[in-house]
């Protein structure tokens, strides 16, 4: 199971880590292009969305003729078994209201476990899925959370976490695979639950002492299951579990330790003894073996993009792939014996698709067609990395999408996206969200303000305790940066962004209110002080590192005050329009509701939409295009000036 230490923030689905000393990039001169052919928020939406098993589960099932995924074909999540030999996807699960995801097959590759919360409020249960179609809830109970950890490796027993005990604390069960009895393993004494070997004889778990701090602890269930600390060090060093080796003979982690960038270790089980096992220019986002061990999987996130190998355990020698388009490869997964890897590929242009590879020959075939067909890729645009100056001298990098036909003499609106977080980082990649806009004429720059992951240690911890300060300020400058590029209408630029960055919104339209035209807020938190002091218990552990970053409720209110857009709102003076999800358990729909009244009151435009069956993320697609068509009508009616 893929720890979630390194998730510090509460408002985010995305982690931690910071900048590289650069120059201004340079945005390369786009040849006068005729502008691309425009398409509905409905048909960017109709592309499906499709995504792995758990990397903690078994993704192919019986005679390897099928391959475990997640879907949004008929606009819910869905599960999914897709032939390996080809042919549509056929479904596991049929929710019409709920979200499921695939999460693993059992060992006979015929029965699967998904998993599902309610609306999106993020209390997760686990299912079994039967051979006969019917679904069996494995965690039942109101208000707790449970979690799939992983198989052992004899396929006998399976273990999930859950909170049922304490909503606090995470414990471990192990579940019988053919009777689903189960029994308490782990009773958590409040640690992050990252990992269970393969023999069921060890958990790995996460402390988090500060957000750049933490600890990696073992318990060993044969010996009672105390938990004992194995990364002992001095100073601010973060460590993340990434799961145990084959054969339970190594712990794989990640950490800072040895300087900016988290690289990948392994700590040696038997002989107590810590080992680096790669060296990278940029953070390491995890390394894993095929069940067997025959090959390791190294994943480098490189300036935005993910870097990944497939390699021979043993001589290191790299699979070749061969029949791929350009891309990212995420989400390997093995075949029991090792024989085949299944994994998405994506870029810009293209969401992710399903590839399947005969790793004798390297030789992958496509098993999906992601992207509507009635969308031209060509029509799309391929993201630059910019970098551009920030406060101090800090280089603020991003990732700019420059629509075709933008020229000095046909200027282009712009938005500056902000990501979640607030450690989180805007990565290259499909999105339908980004790639409406720019096929509607709009600039984009996904920018990663100071505190955001991926550039080193330094750069993510500069806004500790400073939240709305120089990052909101980053913020600031990339809209001036765009008014800089000729071929960028300097009257036209918009602010938005979802969870933190939809606080940043709000809070650049309080705090700088004449820096942008507009701004869309997608569920923000206006109110620091009431966001922290009603996370979920659920967050348990990872509030100590959140309240680090961000300050404690009970010391900085003042602070968190001064800071929220909410008891500034009167200063607002720029059209709004806030999205948000009725369900939301980490940015409450009343952050929303209080801001759009306080804003109304200054007579200034905002519109505001509620989505009863959603949580913090749109899952349904309806929605996602209501959401879509929204945020377009109106940058078009406040931003985007009459000829």
């Amino acid at each position: 199971m893929r720890s979630f230490a390194c998730m510090v923030s509460a408002l985010a689905l995305v982690a931690a880590a910071p900048a590289l000393a650069a120059t201004e990039s340079v945005v390369p001169a786009q040849a006068a292009s005729a502008a691309a052919t425009p398409y509905t928020a409905a048909q960017f939406f109709e592309t499906t969305s499709f995504s792995m098993a758990n990397p903690d589960g078994l993704a192919f099932s019986e005679g390897r003729s099928h391959i475990l995924i997640s879907s949004d074909k008929t606009g819910v999540f869905n599960a999914y078994a897709l032939p390996v030999g080809g042919g549509d996807p056929v479904p596991l699960t049929a929710s019409t209201a709920n979200a499921t995801f695939a999460q693993s097959y059992f060992p006979d590759g015929r029965r699967v476990l998904v998993s599902a919360d309610q609306g999106g409020n993020e209390l997760t249960h686990v299912y079994v899925r039967e051979t006969d179609g019917t679904l069996r809830d494995l965690t039942p109970g109101d208000k707790l959370k449970a979690g799939f950890v992983g198989f052992s490796d004899d396929g006998r027993t399976f273990w999930l976490t859950s909170n049922e005990r304490d909503a606090s604390a995470f414990d471990v069960y192990a579940y019988d695979a053919a009777t689903y009895e189960r029994k308490l393993v782990f009773q958590n004494p409040g640690l992050n639950v990252a990992a269970v070997s393969g023999d069921g004889a060890l958990v790995a778990l996460i402390k988090s002492h500060t957000s750049a701090n933490s600890d990696i602890y073992l318990a060993d269930l044969r010996a009672g299951g105390e938990p004992y600390l194995i990364s002992q060090h001095d100073g601010d060093v973060a460590y993340d579990v990434t799961g145990f080796g084959p054969h339970s003979a190594t712990l794989l982690y990640t950490s800072d330790q040895d300087g900016e960038f988290s690289q990948a270790y392994a700590y040696d089980i038997a002989n107590k003894a810590h080992n680096r096992t790669t060296q990278a220019d940029w953070d390491v986002m995890y390394v894993s073996y095929s069940p067997n061990g025959r090959y390791r999987v190294t994943a480098v996130n490189a300036d935005a993009s993910t870097e990944l190998t497939i390699e021979d355990a043993q001589s290191r020698a790299p699979v070749r792939l061969t029949g791929l388009p350009q891309g990212d490869i995420t989400g390997v997964r093995f075949d029991p014996g090792a024989d085949l890897a299944a994994f998405t590929v994506v870029s810009d242009t293209s969401p992710a698709d399903v590839f399947v590879a005969d790793l004798s020959t390297g030789q992958a075939r496509r098993l999906t067609s992601a992207l509507n067909p009635a969308i031209q890729e060509s029509d799309l645009v391929e993201a630059t990395i910019v970098r551009y100056p920030g406060e101090g001298g800090v280089q603020v990098p991003a990732v700019l999408y420059r629509p075709k036909g933008a020229s000095a003499a046909n200027p282009a609106p712009a938005v500056v996206l902000v990501h979640g977080g607030p450690g989180g980082q805007t990565r290259r990649g499909y999105s339908a969200m980004v790639q409406h806009l720019v096929n509607h004429g709009y600039a984009v720059l996904g920018a990663n303000n100071r505190g955001s992951s991926g550039y080193g240690k330094t750069f993510f911890h500069m806004d500790d305790k400073k939240h709305g300060e120089a990052d909101l300020r980053d913020i600031v400058a990339g809209g001036d940066w765009l008014r800089a590029q000729d071929w960028v209408a300097d009257d036209q630029v918009a602010v938005m962004g979802g969870s933190y960055g939809g606080y940043i919104t709000a809070a650049a339209l309080a705090f700088h209110p004449e820096k942008f035209e507009a701004g869309i807020d997608i569920f923000g938190v206006t109110n620091w002080v009431r966001t922290l002091e009603s996370i979920p218990a659920w967050w348990g552990a990872q509030r100590v590192a959140l309240f680090d970053e961000m300050g404690d409720p009970a010391t900085d209110a003042e602070r968190h005050r001064a800071i929220s857009p909410l008891f500034h709102a009167d200063k607002i003076r720029r059209p709004l329009l806030v999205v948000q999800g009725a369900n939301d358990p980490r940015v409450l729909q009343v952050e929303s509701d209080e801001l759009v009244e306080k804003v109304r009151a200054n007579n200034v435009p905002v519109e505001y939409v509620v989505f009863p069956d959603e949580g913090h993320g749109f899952q349904r697609r309806a929605n996602r295009i209501t959401a879509q068509e929204a945020y377009l009508a109106f940058l078009n009616q406040y931003v985007r000036k009459a000829d």
